[in-house]
C-alpha cells in the first residue's frame, strides 16, 4: 500500500456536513503510508478540515476536534430574512483553533469553495480571513444566514463544486486525490427542514462527481457512510473508521 509515487498532490476534501470526521480518517491513512498533500483544498465541511490541516494541526487534534464538535452547536438562532441561523459559532472556533490568520498565511497553498448566491458564480477562496472563508463554504442556504465577502453574498460550496478539484488543477497539483462523502449515500425520507436540503443538495451531486470521476489524473475515495446522518455529530468515532478503512483500500 502506498507504494505510488505522487507528483505535485493536491488533496480535495467534499461537503458532508457531520460525515466530515470520515475526512480524519482519509487523512490518517495518507499519513500512515507517507502521504503528504503540497495542495489542500475544501468545500463545506472539507474547507472546516482542510483550514486545520493548511495550519499544521495534527491528525490526534483534529480526531479530539470532531469528538468535541457539535453540529448543531455550532449554529446560532439569527433569524433573519436570508436565514434561519448563523453559523458565526464555527467561525469562532477557527479562531478559536487556528487563530486571527488568513488564507494565504497557510503553509501549505489552501483554498476553499463557497458560491456567490447572487450570480450563482463558483468562488474560489484563496486570500482573506480564515475564518469568515471557512463560514462562507459551510453555509447551508435557506438555513444558514449568507457570509457577507466584499461585494458578495456567499454560500455553500457544495452548490458549485462539491469535491473541489478543478482549484487544485489551477494552483498547480498534478496528481489528486479526493474525497467524497456523499456519492454512496442511501436516501432517507426527510424529517425535517435540512434533512430535505441535504437530500436535494445529495441527489444533484451525483452527476457532478461521476465526471469527476473521469479525471485519470484524480484518485476518488469514496467511504461507505449510507448508514449514517448528515446531522449526527455522535457516530464521528465510526466516521473516522469508515474514511480510514476507504482510504487504505483505495491506496493499495
Amino acid at each position: 500500500m502506498g507504494t505510488k509515487t505522487y507528483t505535485k498532490l493536491g488533496v480535495a476534501l467534499g461537503g458532508g456536513a457531520a460525515l466530515g470526521a470520515a475526512h480524519i480518517g482519509v487523512l490518517k491513512a495518507l499519513q500512515e503510508n507517507g502521504i503528504e498533500p503540497e495542495f489542500i483544498s475544501g468545500t463545506s465541511i472539507g474547507a472546516f478540515v482542510a483550514a486545520h490541516v493548511g495550519f499544521g494541526t495534527s491528525i490526534e487534534k483534529l480526531e479530539e476536534i470532531a469528538m468535541d464538535l457539535d453540529w448543531l452547536d455550532i449554529t446560532g438562532f439569527k433569524l433573519s430574512k436570508m436565514g434561519l441561523l448563523s453559523n458565526e459559532r464555527l467561525g469562532k472556533r477557527i479562531l478559536d483553533e487556528i487563530g486571527k490568520v488568513r488564507i494565504e498565511e497557510s503553509n501549505i497553498p489552501l483554498c476553499m469553495i463557497a458560491t456567490d448566491i447572487s450570480t450563482g458564480e463558483k468562488v474560489v477562496l484563496s486570500e482573506g480571513p480564515l475564518y469568515k472563508a471557512v463560514m462562507a463554504s459551510t453555509c447551508l442556504p435557506g438555513i444558514f444566514k449568507p457570509v457577507e465577502w466584499k461585494d458578495k453574498l456567499l454560500v455553500d460550496g457544495v452548490l458549485c463544486e462539491n469535491v473541489p478539484i478543478t482549484p487544485l488543477r489551477d494552483m498547480g497539483a498534478h496528481d489528486i486525490i479526493g474525497v467524497d462523502l456523499t456519492t454512496n449515500r442511501r436516501y432517507k425520507r426527510p424529517e425535517n427542514i435540512v434533512d430535505v436540503l441535504i437530500n436535494t443538495f445529495d441527489i444533484a451531486l451525483d452527476n457532478m462527481i461521476k465526471e469527476q470521476i473521469e479525471d485519470k489524473q484524480t484518485l476518488l475515495i469514496q467511504p461507505e457512510l449510507g448508514a449514517y446522518n448528515m446531522a449526527d455529530t455522535g457516530e464521528a468515532e465510526k466516521l473516522i473508521e469508515e474514511g480510514y478503512k476507504a482510504a487504505m483500500e483505495a491506496l493499495k
